[in-house]
């Protein structure tokens, strides 16, 4: 599963991480370092377990742990309207507009990042 932003949600890095910025909606979520981590490995066509070993990488987190935080990740961007997988671009084109209402904020709590 490979993720892009919907049309009208752009990135800004900050110092903490990453913030979507919804305009059409004119809402905005934050997202903390590792859950920055996780999206952008996916919106760099990365899989879900590339995310997840991305995670243990760079965090005090075990694999199974990971994978399931990316998941949840995933579903809070999705249920938030905020992404789509890539292959539904053209189904989405072909079946008309989709608009889904924004229900939460995506908040990701992470473990302390791996000392060296």
């Amino acid at each position: 599963m490979t993720l892009k932003l919907r049309d009208g949600v752009f990135t800004a890095e900050t110092e903490y991480g990453i913030t979507l910025l919804d305009e059409d909606r004119d809402q905005y979520w934050t997202l903390n370092p590792s859950a920055a981590v996780a999206l952008r490995t996916l919106l760099d066509d990365g899989t879900v377990a590339e995310a997840a070993q991305a995670l243990t990488e760079q965090y005090a987190v075990d694999i199974d742990s990971a994978h399931q935080d990316v998941r949840e990740l995933v579903g809070e961007l999705r249920s938030a309207g905020l992404v789509k997988e890539k292959k539904e671009e053209n189904e989405a084109s072909r079946a008309g507009p989709s608009v889904r209402p924004a229900r939460h904020r995506v908040r990701r709590w992470r473990p302390e990042k791996k000392t060296p």
